[in-house]
């Protein structure tokens, strides 16, 4: 009898072998596949390391989930949803991935486009023809350096390809049952609720007469979607795909000047009340990326649109409008950091000390703050198969737990989403993610208004 692991189930007492992982680690690895439990198939240690051994336990037996373990305590693998079954062709899977545990959080390593998941043949297991567990027979993993997956083999199992056990465990989906996969947060995925959202956004207006659109500052590491969320907004707005500010996935910042996009409604031919102001990217050398005194000048209101980045000196004194106080109208109303979900556990203490030293500085301004946490189609599997499961997945909402307990921030504050990347055209759900979080920072920015308003009030009395 197979060992398994569910919601709610045991492990047989008869069970001829028992599973080297722990219920805490299955739990993890099961947030990213969905309702569904690990069977134990196959033990190296037991069964032996041989490919023939292998198929003779996970041939024809739907999805599986392999799980390896090395001399230097990594644990490490790979999922696919497609059968083993020694046909000898090439297996397109769009669901297969690779993981590796950087703590208690499964680092999780999709596929890339246009590249094929395994070669189905009768060696052992292998990903992209490029990470092969039980090589030559052997208890050994070996990495063929493919471009099927983006593998640093550092991080992923410390360079130590001595296994000690691998396993596969067969992936059933669970039928829904009430009680399960409770939905953590509440969202009308709905055109209604769309419209909705886009009216509210349209006629927000500041509660300060003095403040005509409401200014929000993005910040975060080099490639977290900063200019991403903004060309997402301006799409929706625009009823189309747009790629008004430089995107991508560099290794340093493609945006050198601090730029604030306001944005036009396409329909009403009007600026909408709120305007998005774009940063150099955050790195974690000294002497590169954004400098944190730079931040303290655009928050203030000193920085003018274009203003061309120094990472060696941060703005300079002489050049701020220090003689005449900014206006509220130029200072930033609300702080959103925008982060890669697919790189919170990776996050170095260098850069996580410097976004530390950001929200202090943020907190003395008494200016609201959110976390955009972006990249969640490629942090989970389950999202990336449907947008509206992102609050049915434990995983994101782990994630979500981990950005607030690293970043400081309350959980209500930190909000996935999705930005428009690959898409030609735009997607309900995608809308809805987005515009919801929009709406939160008019809200938060009104909340500091507000208080700006009253401290003016009691002083003038």
């Amino acid at each position: 009898m197979a060992l398994s692991f569910g919601f709610g189930s045991q492990v047989s007492t008869a069970a001829p072998f028992t599973c080297k992982l722990t219920d805490e680690k299955s739990k993890r690895l099961r947030a990213l596949l969905g309702n569904v439990k690990l069977s134990l198939l196959y033990k190296a240690s037991v069964h032996g390391y041989k490919a023939s051994a292998f198929h003779k336990r996970c041939d024809r037996q739907g999805p599986t989930l392999l799980v390896a373990y090395n001399r230097s305590g990594y644990i490490f693998g790979g999922y696919t949803s497609v059968d083993y079954a020694q046909s000898g062709q090439y297996v397109t899977d769009r669901e297969a991935f690779l993981f590796s545990f950087q703590g208690k959080i499964p680092v999780c390593i999709k596929i890339n486009f246009g590249h094929y998941a395994r070669l189905d043949d009768v060696g052992g297991p292998n990903f992209g023809q490029q990470l092969y567990f039980c090589f030559n027979n052997q208890p050994v993993v070996l990495n063929q350096r493919g471009n099927a997956f983006s593998v640093n083999t550092v991080t992923m199992y410390g360079n130590d390809t001595q296994l000690t056990e691998c396993e596969v465990y067969k992936v059933k989906q669970i039928p829904q049952v009430s009680g399960i996969n409770k939905q953590w947060r509440n969202v009308l995925w709905t055109a209604n609720r769309r419209a909705q959202l886009m009216a509210l956004i349209r006629n927000h207006k500041p509660l300060m007469t003095s403040v005509s659109r409401v200014r929000i500052l993005m910040i975060g590491p080099v490639g977290a979607g900063k200019s991403s969320f903004f060309n997402s907004i301006n799409s929706i707005f625009m009823g189309r795909i747009t790629s008004k500010a430089m995107s991508g996935s560099a290794g340093t910042s493609l945006t050198t000047q601090f730029r604030t996009y306001p944005i036009v409604d396409h329909h009403e031919r009007r600026p909408l009340p709120f305007v998005l102001c774009d940063t150099m990217g955050l790195e974690e050398q000294s002497g590169a990326g954004l400098d944190i005194e730079d931040i303290s000048s655009i928050l203030q209101g000193h920085v003018p649109d274009r203003y061309t980045f120094n990472p060696m000196a941060p703005f300079p004194h002489k050049e701020q409008r220090v003689y005449r106080p900014a206006s509220l109208q130029e200072k930033i109303h609300c702080v959103v950091y925008v982060i890669d979900s697919t790189n919170i556990s990776l996050m170095s203490s260098k850069l996580e000390e410097k976004l530390a030293s950001i929200r202090r500085r943020v907190n003395a301004l008494s200016i609201p703050q959110i976390v955009l946490m972006t990249k969640v189609d490629e942090a989970c599997p389950l999202v990336e198969k449907d947008l509206q499961n992102i609050y049915l997945s434990s995983y994101i909402k782990s994630k979500v737990q981990e950005v607030s307990s690293r970043l400081g921030v309350p959980v209500s504050c930190v909000l996935p989403v999705k930005n428009y990347s690959q898409e030609l055209e735009l997607e309900l759900n995608c809308d809805v993610l987005l515009l919801t979080a929009l709406q939160q920072m008019l809200n938060f920015a009104d909340d500091y208004l507000d208080d700006v308003g009253r401290v003016e009030y009691d002083n003038f009395l």
